[in-house]
C-alpha cells in the first residue's frame, strides 16, 4: 500500500505541487529517497528517522521507500522531512492516513522531533488555497502562512507528537494568525540635511515617479545621507505590491517570525557583491538583491568601485522589471521593479572638482573621465536624473533645521504617486502605478506636448544626441513634474527641468 502527501518544489516564487509516495514492503532494510532530490532531500532520511525515534515512535524493520512525483522535477531543500515524516507516520499507523487528505505540507525536523522554520511557507499557502487543500507548517512560519487567506485551514505544530495529538482529538491546534512587523520608528528625516534643496528636489522627484537616479559629488557631501531618508518619503506598498514583494521575501527566507510589512524594501549592497548576489544565481537560483528590492529601491553607493559586469548585469532587470536566472537544470524568473539610486565620487580621490586642487597622477578632466569610464554608456542612459552634490559649506552647516521635512514632502509624493495610479487604472493597465514603469507607446500618450514643447524637445534632442531610450525617459520626468504640480498638461517649465537633468548624463557618457 502507498501513502500520499502533498508537498510543494519551488520555482522563483512559484510553488509547484509534488506528491511525497511513501511504501513500507518486505525486502532488506532501508531507507531510500527518490525522485531527483538535492543533498538536503537526501538527508532528511537521518532527520526523519531520528525525529520519529525521539518522538516515540520506532520505523519497522522492513523495506521503506520514498519518492517525490514528479520524478524528473529538482527537488531542493529541507522542506520536504515532514511531508515525508508524515506519510511514514501514516503507513505505520500512528496517525490515520486520511488525516492529511487535502493538505499541503512542509517543514523541516530536528532530531528531537520539533518542527523548525523553513523558506516559501506563503507561496506554499498561496498555491494550496488555490489547490483547495489546507497547510500543515512549522509553528515559527503559520503568522506567515496566515496571510495568504481566512478561509486556509492552518496547521502550525511545534512538534511531531503536538501534531499526532492533534489528529487524535487530544490537543487541538489554534489557527495562527497574520503577523505584522513593528514599524522601524522614527525614519531619517530630510529635515536632518543641512543645504542640498537642489538635491533634496530631484530626491522628492524621483520618489514621486520611481525614477532612477545618480548623485555626483565629492566625499563627505551627503550623498549617502540624502539616499538614506527616501524610505521617509516613499508611499507604503498597496496590498498587490505588498503580496509580490512578501513572496520574493519568503523563498529567500527573509521573513523573520512571518511577520510582513507594508514599507517598501530598501536594498543596499556593499560594492563587493558578485552578479550572483546582485541579480540572484547559485546552485538553487536564490534570489538577488535586484529581486529583493521589487517595489522598493536598489542603492549603490561607490557606484564606479562595482565591477563593470556587475553593473551590466542590471541593464535588463531596469527595462523589463523582471530578471531571469538561467541554470543547466532549470530557468527561475524572479520580477525585479525596483528604483535604482547611485552615488558616486567624481573620481576615485573625490576631489577633482575642488578649487585649486591638482591631481598628481594625470590632469583632472582626465582622472574623472578614467573613473567614470567604468560605468557603460548603456547603464548610464538608464538613469533618468544626475545631479551634482557639492560640498557642504560651514555656513550651511550652522544654519538651522529646515521647516520642511519627509512629512511635508511625503504627502506631495503620495498625491502625485495617487494620481498616475488612477491614470493607469483608466487605460486598463492597473499593474502600472508609476511613469517611469509605463512602456515607451503609452508615456507618448499621457505625455502630449503643446507646439513649443515640441520644437524644444525636438531642439534639445538633436543636440543632446538623445537616444530612443533617453527621450522617453524625459518624456516621463516631465510627467512626473507635472504631476508634482497637478498639471493635466505638460508645460514647457517642466519639461525644460527634466532636460536639466539629463543633461550631466551626457557627460558621463563621453567618458564611458
Amino acid at each position: 500500500m502507498v501513502v500520499r502527501v502533498a508537498t510543494v518544489a519551488f520555482e522563483g516564487i512559484e510553488a509547484r505541487p509534488v506528491d511525497v509516495q511513501v511504501q513500507i514492503s518486505n525486502g532488506d532494510v532501508r531507507f531510500n529517497v527518490v525522485g531527483l532530490g538535492d543533498k538536503a532531500v537526501g538527508e532528511s532520511r537521518e532527520r526523519v528517522r531520528a525525529a520519529l525515534t525521539a518522538s516515540g515512535l520506532a520505523l519497522p524493520a522492513r523495506r521503506i521507500t520514498v519518492n517525490l512525483a514528479p520524478a524528473d522535477m529538482p527537488k531542493e531543500g529541507s522542506h520536504y522531512d515532514l511531508p515525508i515524516a508524515l506519510a511514514v507516520m501514516a503507513a505505520i499507523g500512528a496517525i490515520p492516513q486520511d488525516a492529511l487528505d487535502r493538505f499541503t505540507v512542509l517543514g523541516e525536523l530536528a532530531l528531537d522531533g520539533t518542527v523548525t522554520a523553513v523558506a516559501g511557507v506563503l507561496p506554499a499557502a498561496v498555491a494550496a488555497n488555490s489547490r483547495g487543500h489546507g497547510l500543515i507548517c512549522p509553528f515559527d512560519c503559520g503568522p506567515e502562512a496566515a496571510w495568504a487567506s481566512e478561509e486556509l485551514e492552518i496547521l502550525a505544530p511545534r512538534s511531531l507528537i503536538q501534531l499526532a495529538n492533534h489528529f487524535k482529538g487530544t490537543q487541538v491546534m489554534a489557527r495562527p494568525l497574520p503577523a505584522v512587523r513593528p514599524g522601524r520608528g522614527l525614519l531619517p528625516d530630510l529635515r536632518d540635511i543641512k543645504g542640498q534643496e537642489s538635491a533634496k528636489r530631484a530626491l522628492e522627484i524621483a520618489a514621486a515617479g520611481g525614477h532612477n537616479l545618480l548623485m555626483n559629488g565629492p566625499p563627505g557631501s551627503g550623498k549617502s545621507m540624502i539616499a538614506a531618508r527616501l524610505p521617509s518619503i516613499l508611499p507604503p506598498l498597496t496590498p498587490r505590491e505588498l503580496l509580490e514583494v512578501s513572496l520574493i521575501h519568503s523563498v529567500a527566507g527573509e521573513l523573520a517570525g512571518g511577520e510582513l510589512t507594508n514599507a517598501r524594501p530598501f536594498r543596499a549592497p556593499h560594492h563587493s557583491a558578485s552578479m550572483a548576489a546582485l541579480v540572484g544565481g547559485g546552485a538553487q537560483a536564490r534570489p538577488g538583491e535586484v529581486a529583493l528590492a521589487h517595489h522598493g529601491v536598489l542603492f549603490l553607493d561607490e557606484l564606479p568601485e562595482f565591477q563593470p559586469h556587475v553593473l551590466d548585469s542590471l541593464r535588463q532587470p531596469i527595462e523589463t522589471g523582471e530578471v531571469a536566472i538561467a541554470r543547466a537544470n532549470h530557468r527561475v524568473t524572479y520580477p525585479a521593479r525596483f528604483q535604482l539610486i547611485a552615488a558616486m565620487n567624481p573620481c576615485r580621490c573625490g576631489q577633482a572638482m575642488e578649487p585649486g586642487y591638482a591631481c598628481k597622477r594625470q590632469p583632472n578632466d582626465r582622472c574623472m573621465a578614467s573613473y567614470q569610464a567604468r560605468m557603460s554608456g548603456p547603464l548610464l542612459d538608464r538613469f533618468d536624473l544626475s545631479i551634482d552634490v557639492p560640498a557642504v559649506s560651514a555656513a550651511d552647516l550652522i544654519l538651522p533645521a529646515a521647516s520642511e521635512g519627509s512629512a511635508e514632502v511625503a504627502a506631495r509624493v503620495l498625491a502625485a504617486r495617487q494620481i498616475q495610479i488612477e491614470r493607469y487604472r483608466a487605460l486598463g493597465l492597473p499593474g502600472i502605478t508609476t511613469n517611469a514603469a509605463a512602456p515607451a507607446s503609452l508615456i507618448e500618450q499621457v505625455a502630449t506636448l503643446d507646439e513649443g514643447s515640441t520644437k524644444l524637445l525636438r531642439e534639445a534632442s538633436e543636440r543632446m544626441r538623445l537616444s530612443a531610450r533617453g527621450f522617453h525617459r524625459v518624456l516621463k520626468l516631465a510627467r512626473t513634474l507635472a504631476d508634482l504640480d497637478a498639471s493635466d498638461n505638460i508645460q514647457r517649465i517642466h519639461l525644460a527641468e527634466a532636460l536639466t537633468y539629463r543633461a550631466q548624463l551626457q557627460g558621463f557618457a563621453k567618458a564611458a
